[in-house]
Parts: C-alpha cells; sequence; structure tokens
C-alpha cells in the first residue's frame, strides 16, 4: 500500500480505520477498481481542500521553528514537504503548468511527486506524470538543500520549463525565508 510506505509504523488495520473515518467525514472520495492486485485511490474532497491554508500554517510553522541541517542519523521525508505545497505555494494567476518532482533513491527507488500550478494556487498528485511541462530531479539531500531557507539548487537536475520549475521549488525556500524574516522582525 503506497500510503503505508509514507508513514512508516502504521498497521494496515490502523491505516484503513483512519481512512474510512476520513472518508465518513467526508474529508476524502474512495475510488475503487477491480484489478489484480486490487487498488483503491483515496482523493481529497473540497472539504479536505478547505484545510489546506492551515497545512500551509503549520508548515511555516515548522519552517520557522524547526528547520535545521539534519542530523547524521535523521531521515528527511522530502514527500511530506512537498505535500504542504498546496497550502504553502502560491503563484501569479498567470502561472500554469505540471511540474515533476523526482527523489531519486528515495526509500529504496525514486518518488514522483506533481505539482500543478492553476490559478494562483498549486495542487499535487504522487504519480508521475505522463508529459509535465518541466521535470526536476535529485536526491534527497539535494532536495532537502533546495527546499531549505538557503533555497540551494544547484544538486538539482532540470528539464523542460525551467522557469515554472523555478518558481514552483524556489516557493518552498522563498516560504522559508519570509516565515524567518516574519519571525525575526517580530
Amino acid at each position: 500500500m503506497e500510503l503505508q510506505r509514507t508513514l512508516p509504523g502504521i498497521s494496515t488495520e490502523q491505516l484503513r480505520s483512519r481512512l474510512n473515518r476520513m472518508v465518513a467525514d467526508g474529508l476524502l472520495t474512495r475510488q475503487r477498481y477491480r484489478e489484480v492486485p486490487p487498488r483503491v485511490d483515496y482523493e481529497l474532497t473540497e472539504r479536505a481542500a478547505a484545510l489546506m491554508p492551515v497545512v500551509g500554517a503549520l508548515a511555516r510553522w515548522g519552517y520557522d521553528w524547526t528547520w535545521g541541517e539534519p542530523r547524521q542519523s535523521e531521515e528527511v521525508n522530502v514527500g511530506a514537504i512537498f505535500r504542504t505545497g498546496p497550502g504553502l505555494l502560491t503563484t501569479a494567476r498567470g502561472i500554469k503548468g505540471v511540474v515533476e518532482l523526482v527523489v531519486e533513491g528515495d526509500r529504496g527507488g525514486d518518488r514522483s511527486y506533481v505539482l500543478t500550478a492553476k490559478g494562483g494556487g498549486v495542487s499535487i498528485s504522487e504519480r508521475p506524470a505522463d508529459a509535465p511541462d518541466a521535470r526536476v530531479t535529485g536526491t534527497v539531500q539535494a532536495w532537502v538543500r533546495a527546499l531549505g531557507p538557503a533555497g540551494d539548487s544547484s544538486e538539482l537536475g532540470f528539464s523542460g520549463d525551467r522557469g515554472l520549475a523555478e518558481s514552483l521549488v524556489g516557493g518552498f525556500a522563498q516560504a522559508a525565508t519570509e516565515s524567518r524574516a516574519a519571525v525575526a522582525a517580530a
């Protein structure tokens, strides 16, 4: 189960129970596919999407109070940072497109996260894109440097519409820098 891989330590039963509760509470929709092996997709409802500003606020708090160079034994879940994108990132209304972010060697394989920018906002999915406008690749360590306050993307590989890719990837570092500046001014 893909979700279980992104939530280490949660049992299958705990995950199933929480997902069922979120469906019952109107936060997720569930789509079952008649395939072998069986597949179930979950998507956020409009009600859950309305929580994205809260997720963004929590991400900004994390940048303000907890961001630092990872310790030697510390594992950084880059996907968790990407998932804050819809609440954290804003774009100019004219910016639109699809950017695939690939984390190389993440937990035994490459992982793709797809950010779609349109109408001043950003959405995310966790499947490889068929024909993205841009693709950005890097190791976990390269992504940690790029997403942090320094915004050092020199170790990332860019292809396609670099301007679009840089505006989205740079948005994470910009949010971190703005948050730190706000805390310092207070």
